[in-house]
């Protein structure tokens, strides 16, 4: 995988304070690997195991050697790292490059930046970003909605009521994610789901067509991401027998990988399916305390088991 420093920096220039220094050439070229490097070894001339394929920054101590080389040495290390295909420069605490080593750069057609940050919090700040850009991800069809802090995303076949049972949990407090086209990336040791950009904030109820929750809700009632926590699926009232009626016997779905917990609610005319997917989140929020009441029950029908065998 990999990613057009172009993008990147259209998508992330205001969050790592970029700046381009050179003219907007090189765009195309592709960053392959998910953090920057600082090429102190390069600039000295040693280019065993040099990462090329990542954004090359310069911090205080690149730019103090090269201030004390001499013109032609300094120009030809700063040549021999350019000709190795870098996607990208960034020069760390709004620092700038020399008009030779800027031309250089701009012949060989890499886009040179600078960033206000300190070397090492752009260097956190851009592993992150990147590790976002190459994190795995898919997309499920559903509707996302964080309720009360736990990420819940209802799925079920269409026609189930996902879009009229999200407009429940918005109403008792819930915020909207995404609706229909659900993206989850596992980033950082967790699954995040977001919404594309066209059409966060709106969610499609059968009867009435698009709605812009911000504008009916407030802008409370929309999140740009959420942390994945829990599965609700809606299914026919006609497959009651099929769901867990006790709890004892956790159902989990594979994502990306991970098992993310499930759970089954039927759906049927005049039933609260709102109030059972918020019920579910709850449930989930003890459980990530570490509080089950399902075991809770269990453990009191075999103590009272214990207690009287004769019942």
């Amino acid at each position: 995988m990999s990613v057009p420093i172009g993008e990147f920096y259209d998508r992330h220039h205001e969050a790592l304070s970029m700046t381009l220094l050179s003219e907007r050439h090189g765009f195309e070229r592709t960053i392959s690997e998910p953090a920057p490097n600082r090429p102190g070894l390069a600039l000295a001339g040693f280019f065993s195991y040099f990462a090329k394929k990542r954004i090359q920054v310069l911090g205080n101590s690149e730019m103090s050697y090269l201030k004390k080389l001499t013109p032609q040495m300094r120009s030809e290390r700063f040549g021999r790292m350019c000709e190795r295909d870098i996607p990208a420069i960034v020069v760390s605490r709004g620092g700038q490059l020399t008009d030779d080593l800027l031309a250089i750069a701009t012949d060989k057609g890499i886009p040179v930046f600078n960033t206000k940050l300190v070397t090492m919090k752009f260097l956190n700040a851009a592993t992150i970003k990147l590790e976002q850009e190459f994190a795995p991800s898919t997309t499920l069809h559903g509707c996302m909605v964080d309720m009360r802090g736990i990420g819940v995303l209802i799925m079920g076949r269409s026609g189930s009521g996902k879009s009229e049972t999200a407009i429940g949990l918005l109403e008792r407090g819930g915020a909207l994610v995404a609706d229909d086209m659900v993206r989850v990336k596992f980033a950082g040791g967790e699954l995040t789901a977001t919404a594309p950009d066209l059409s966060r904030g709106y969610i499609e109820i059968r009867g009435i067509g698009i709605v812009n929750v911000a504008n009916l809700f407030g802008l409370t009632s929309i999140r740009p991401e959420k942390r994945l926590d829990l599965i609700v699926t809606l299914i026919p009232h006609a497959d009651l027998n099929e769901v867990d009626r006790v709890g004892l016997q956790p159902k989990t779905f594979e994502v990306l990988g991970q098992a993310v917990p499930l759970v089954e609610i039927p759906v049927a005319p005049g039933r609260d399916t709102a109030r059972m997917v918020a019920i579910a989140a709850l449930d989930q929020q003890l459980r990530k305390l570490g509080y089950n009441m399902a075991d809770e029950f269990n453990e009191r029908l075999l103590k009272h088991m214990a207690n009287n065998p004769a019942t």
